[in-house]
């Protein structure tokens, strides 16, 4: 699974306000729920819910926030770059500036966690998080999540 199968363009918010982790969320399931036709109080209170069993802030100013609801026909996927970072419960304890949040039908099973992973290692390189901290353009910020994600050839 890529980042380019869980992502495109319309599903980038490069450059959000929000003054909490809360608001982030609400931010995000707004425009996730007009992307995917989901009322976006139902994505808020799954990804609130997840929440609740402990932080998706994984460290170094970097959230994956994730939920499961029925009826998905996917996993999809939504990045969000703030424009000041937010105390989002990090395990590091550091402010959150770049979020990725993925949607997957409850199904979705194994696929989920892979999905997770590879998230999880895109953002865990830092080169790619500083380029994505350096732009607040939607093109700009694709291409940096699914060039820096796409297999090499060797």
């Amino acid at each position: 699974m890529e980042i380019a199968d869980l992502i495109d363009p319309s599903r980038i918010l490069p450059r959000v306000r929000a003054s909490s982790k809360k608001q982030v969320l609400q931010e995000i399931a707004a425009h996730a729920g007009r992307c995917v036709g989901r009322d976006d109080k139902e994505i808020l209170d799954t990804l609130l819910e997840r929440e609740r069993l402990g932080t998706t802030g994984i460290g170094h100013g970097i959230a994956v926030p994730h939920g499961k609801l029925p009826d998905l026909d996917r996993i999809y996927g939504f990045f969000a770059r703030l424009e000041m970072p937010v105390n989002f419960d990090a395990i590091d304890g550091m402010p959150v500036d770049l979020v990725f949040m993925l949607l997957a039908p409850v199904a979705a099973g194994p696929d989920h966690l892979k999905a997770l992973a590879r998230v999880s290692r895109l953002l865990r390189n830092r080169a790619t998080c500083e380029k994505l901290r350096g732009t607040d353009q939607t093109e700009a910020l694709y291409a940096l999540l699914t060039e820096a994600a796409a297999p090499h050839a060797a």
